[in-house]
């Protein structure tokens, strides 16, 4: 079933068009999807046909030669990606992620990162405990990071550390808890390790990294969405990094959704071993369809609906509010279960035949459950907004 994209802003003459792109280039990663997956990387035409798109620019600053898209235009891009290839949405949609940092450099600092027209930054958490040590002139840092989605195509890292006194103090805000800051570095400078043997999203190379007693001046590092910090004056930056990630890994996930629900389709003649009718002739099959596309329409519209919602009133009045953060975490971990259960559905009913890395639906299925894995889509979250809906104390570490 054909779905149109809904609420998306017109785009202005002579401006980039980012969903247009995304569309135009889908054929092309759709045929490099099997190599993607096989090499474990992004090839090297493909990410200069990308960058060559300004896809890797959605969410940085336009000055910065970046696209500065709104939420919903970043969704659409890069549903329109994942429905060829999610291991390429995914690896956009954090790059677009990490480019938020930019705001908060240095314009400097900020230029010489991004200046280059295929620069990419990448981040991921720690696996042990950093040290970052602040000594004269900035920060000598030891630790290990890893999940770095699109690390092996990126110029520089991020390293998300806990600061300490030269003494070895923890440093601490004002209100206890502990002061960190993320440090940036060239993504050649740092010893790489290749962990990324995984299910699903093979092509996003999430691998670690680590440095041992690393000096990195001080304006090379950046406390994430801090409103004092903040550079730049558009909407887009009064929101949040927590709250865009999940919009664009949502659009990974319904991306994923459609695309197997339309191969589904296609299905619809084969006639399983031991049964008489046709799948479209299967009254269970056909209700659990039915349901498995509403419930997907609906998480899509919902999410679109309030993000348009969230976007004119951010616009109008600069502010960016813990229940509009709320809403969005709620709404985006909600449409990326719901893509899930599509996805269950369909290679289910399909039989033996989703199970052949031939069809399109058995990496499809990986990557969907490799997603659902990630920290956006984690059950918590619900726990998180329903605390928050009834008054607790509700988890604020990613939302």
């Amino acid at each position: 079933m054909a779905v149109r994209s809904l609420q998306r802003p017109d785009v202005q003459p002579g401006a980039a068009d980012p969903v247009a792109a995304a569309e135009r280039l889908a054929p092309r990663i759709a045929e490099l999807a099997d190599r993607i997956e096989a090499e474990r990387r992004l090839p090297p035409e493909l990410l200069a046909e990308l960058h060559a798109a300004r896809l890797f620019r959605l969410l940085l600053p336009a000055s910065l030669g970046g696209l500065e898209t709104d939420p919903l235009t970043f969704f659409h891009a890069i549903e329109a990606v994942a429905k060829a290839d999610a291991s390429t949405a995914w690896c956009l949609s954090q790059a677009a992620g990490c480019a938020m940092a930019a705001p908060y450099l240095d314009p400097a600092i900020a230029r010489e990162m991004f200046g280059p027209a295929d620069a990419v930054l990448a981040w991921g958490p720690p696996t042990r405990p950093p040290r970052a040590v602040m000594v004269e002139g900035g920060f000598r840092v030891t630790g290990s990071w890893s999940f770095l989605s699109g690390g092996r195509h990126a110029s520089w890292v991020g390293a998300h550390c806990l600061l300490y006194a030269a003494d070895g103090t923890a440093l601490v805000e004002p209100n206890g808890k502990p002061t960190e800051r993320t440090l940036l570095m060239r993504a050649d400078s740092v010893d790489w390790t290749d962990i990324w043997s995984v299910m699903g999203l093979r092509g996003t190379a999430s691998d670690a990294y680590a440095v041992s007693d690393r000096f990195v001046p001080a304006g090379y590092s950046v406390r994430r969405d801090h409103a004092p910090d903040r550079r730049e004056t558009g909407p887009l930056y009064r929101m949040t990094t927590l709250a865009l990630f999940p919009v664009g890994f949502a659009g990974v996930a319904l991306g994923l959704a459609r695309s197997v629900l339309d191969s589904f389709l296609g299905l619809g003649r084969k006639v399983p071993r031991g049964v008489r009718h046709a799948l479209r002739d299967n009254h269970a099959v056909q209700s659990d369809l039915a349901q498995a596309e509403a419930g997907v329409q609906a998480a899509r519209r919902h999410l679109l609906f309030e993000l348009e919602r969230i976007w004119r009133e951010v616009t109008a009045s600069g502010e960016f509010t813990l229940d509009q953060r709320m809403t969005i975490r709620l709404a985006a971990t909600h449409a990326i279960h719901q893509a899930r259960q599509a996805v269950d559905f369909a290679y289910h009913a399909a039989g033996a035949t989703a199970i052949f890395a031939t069809h399109p639906m058995e990496r499809r299925f990986r990557d969907m459950h490799t997603v659902t894995q990630q920290v956006q889509a984690r059950r918590a979250n619900f726990e998180t907004v329903g605390a928050f809906l009834l008054g607790a104390e509700p988890d604020l570490t990613f939302v």
